[in-house]
């Protein structure tokens, strides 16, 4: 049976209302949808936490300063439905503009100084859209807690700094990054690739692993990214808006990994901007 799709806030309210009445941990896992098997890790995650899970499903807006990439997004909502029978989701939120941003609307969440680098630099308001939206979200499902995955790491860090700023009533849970065979992050973007780039996507994450691989050995920062940046780029890619070492918890820029660190990178491929980061430690 698939999992109740639930359309309004006020439908939302009453589901969730019950659940509480009865004493029921909810669990939330926000998505833009064109589910793959991370957003299901997540999914995964929250049941087995919660007593119930929703997964939302709103493709954003307000987090695209590019209209043609809004419009690109990937639309597959019945595929996404029928993806989560198996996971037995209790419900599935799927309100649309008007719901969650009526005529008159005219606030905005902001985070700063995390959200100034990386993403935050090469995407003018994003992570106000994604605040903004996640805020939102939280106050409709009333989650216990809340499931994101660490591929887009510097979303999760926002997240958590919102969650906490602000006082919410949430645990914000960081799930490992799901990967294909090959090595490339899982993402809702990947479908828009064609085959030959599909082929050659890898090579962001083996030229991050060996980068990464280099500087826990003492190697030269600066010799080591420019290796990782040709690799890159001799796999087609054809800008690379960064390849940074950062602190893991305040995104600092460092050189040499002797304090937890990631090591994160987004860079175009056939017309597709893809991201992905690993641990450095």
């Amino acid at each position: 049976m698939t999992p109740t799709i639930i359309r309004t806030l006020k439908e939302l309210r009453e589901v969730v209302a019950g659940w509480k009445a009865k004493g029921e941990t909810v669990g939330v896992v926000p998505t833009m949808g064109a589910l793959h098997q991370g957003h299901l890790s997540l999914v995964r995650a929250a049941k087995d936490e919660c007593d119930r899970a929703i997964v939302t499903i709103f493709i954003n807006p307000k987090q695209f300063n590019n209209p043609e990439d809004y419009e690109n997004y990937p639309r597959t909502e019945e595929e996404d439905a029928r993806k989560l029978v198996s996971l037995k989701a209790d419900v599935v939120y799927v309100p649309d503009g008007e719901q969650m941003y009526p005529s008159g609307f005219a606030t905005t969440v902001s985070v700063k100084g995390i959200t100034q680098s990386l993403c935050g630099a090469h995407r003018s308001g994003h992570f106000d859209g994604v605040a903004t939206i996640v805020t939102k979200l939280f106050t409709q499902t009333q989650a216990k807690k809340a499931y994101f995955g660490e591929k887009d790491y510097q979303q999760l860090q926002v997240v958590t700094r919102l969650a906490l700023d602000l006082d919410l009533p949430i645990e914000v849970i960081g799930c490992p990054t799901i990967r294909e065979e090959d090595g490339l992050a899982m993402s809702s973007r990947n479908l828009l690739l064609s085959d030959r780039a599909r082929t050659w996507a890898p090579e962001l994450h083996r030229a991050m692993e060996e980068m990464a691989e280099g500087l826990l050995s003492g190697g030269d920062h600066a010799s080591l990214k420019a290796a990782a940046i040709k690799r890159i780029e001799r796999a087609g890619f054809s800008e690379i808006e960064y390849l940074d070492l950062r602190t893991a918890d305040k995104l600092e820029l460092v050189e040499k990994p002797d304090k937890p660190t990631r090591l994160l990178a987004a860079a175009w491929l056939g017309g597709v901007r893809l991201i992905d980061n690993i641990a450095v430690q």
